[in-house]
């Protein structure tokens, strides 16, 4: 399923979310630092577990809501395991200019 990705101003969050909804984890990879943090809902979780289990067997089917810096975006989110729900994914530019942290979880709690 291909969603509108113009609604995603922020370049890096755009290549980021590209990457995600093609399965591509290389090059969701290269956007982050090599010790980059994930929280969801939260609660602290492995990145690179998260990426290897989710990565292409996840993703949004729609982009609703964008904040002002590009960087928090919220929508419906598919799962083969959870099913459909409202997410949200904060990403967090570290000092090198790749992210180095990524917050998650279900919107609208």
């Amino acid at each position: 399923m291909s969603i509108d990705l113009n609604r995603i101003h922020h370049p890096e969050v755009k290549k980021a979310v590209t990457a995600w909804q093609n399965a591509d984890k290389a090059a969701w990879y290269a956007l982050f630092t090599t010790d980059a943090k994930l929280y969801d809902d939260g609660d602290p979780r492995d990145f690179k577990r998260f990426v290897e289990e989710a990565c292409g067997h996840e993703r949004f089917t729609s982009i609703d809501q964008v904040n002002a810096e590009g960087t928090r975006l919220e929508g419906a989110f598919h799962t083969e395991q959870w099913g459909d729900f409202r997410t949200y994914f904060q990403f967090h530019v570290g000092s090198e200019g790749r992210f180095d942290r990524l917050d998650i979880g279900q919107a609208g709690r």
